[in-house]
């Protein structure tokens, strides 16, 4: 038993003479290598990207309103069907529900809008 244990020794030894190992480390700092250059011209980059960004929100905020009900308000109609109170005005190519605060007013008639509810606008006569 001792001879069989003896020649399994002999025989790894000798196996393990012939393998050739490398060092498992390898140096990597070679192939990563950035430009300096390159990362600032990047950083210019993002910045100017950002402060453009940051400027059209900002003005995109200022900016008045040019929809919805507030934008309504104050603009001129033309009469498309009899006031009488109610009829129908056109506002900009579309035709809206109306209900006339001064009256009666005929088609081709100019109202000023005062209030907006919904789907219809109070109308009195335009200066």
């Amino acid at each position: 038993m001792d001879n069989i244990l003896e020649k399994l020794a002999d025989l790894f030894s000798s196996w393990s003479d012939n393998i050739n190992f490398k060092s498992p480390y390898i140096d990597y700092s070679s192939l990563f290598q950035i430009d300096p250059w390159l990362i600032i011209l990047a950083a210019i980059a993002i910045a100017a990207f950002l402060v453009i960004t940051i400027v059209w929100g900002i003005r995109a905020h200022r900016r008045k309103v040019s929809a919805g009900r507030e934008e309504l308000i104050g603009r001129i109609a033309e009469v498309k069907t009899t006031l009488n109170p109610k009829g129908t005005v056109l506002i900009e190519g579309e035709l809206w529900a109306a209900i006339s605060e001064d009256g009666q007013f005929e088609p081709g008639d100019e109202v000023a809008i005062t209030k907006v509810d919904r789907l219809t606008v109070w109308v009195t006569k335009s200066n």
